[in-house]
């Protein structure tokens, strides 16, 4: 079971990059994310990196239910779409937990930044990479044959 979840997890993560490539609306970078907010003070970039933050979190967890709700109409043998499943929830879930270490990571290059430094990076990691894995879960699904 380890393997497969593992196996799950590398397919997602592993999607074509012409499949990110071909995304009508490219996902924002750190540095855009950041840009983006920089008219603000500190504090209010802060802010505004909390909420791009909490709005891609919203889109991860509405591409989540979507994925699954396609693959629950995926007109495949049952057993496959109950494994797809399965391989998705671990997929999810451990995608979370790298998100978390990964951004931590990059905020802690901040160093001794003032301020919000670590936090403004932390968050605007945290937007990328869900806007990102959100965007590899409608791909993966996206042409699917459907019952």
């Amino acid at each position: 079971m380890c393997t497969m979840n593992l196996i799950g997890f590398c397919l997602v993560v592993s999607l074509p990059v012409s499949a990110l490539a071909a995304s009508i609306a490219p996902v924002l970078g750190e540095r855009a994310l950041r840009e983006e907010c920089s008219a603000f003070s500190q504090a209010g970039m802060r802010d505004c990196l909390a909420t791009k933050a909490e709005n891609s979190q919203k889109a991860l967890r509405q591409a989540e239910k979507k994925v699954a709700g396609t693959l629950s109409k995926w007109d495949e043998d049952s057993k496959y779409v109950s494994q797809a499943k399965a391989n998705l929830a671990a997929s999810n879930k451990e995608f979370a937990k790298y998100r978390d270490v990964q951004c931590e990571f990059l905020a802690s290059l901040s160093g001794g930044g003032a301020g919000n430094a670590h936090e403004i990076g932390r968050l605007a990691c945290v937007s990328e990479l869900n806007n990102r894995r959100a965007e590899q879960l409608r791909d993966a699904v996206s042409d699917l044959p459907l019952k």
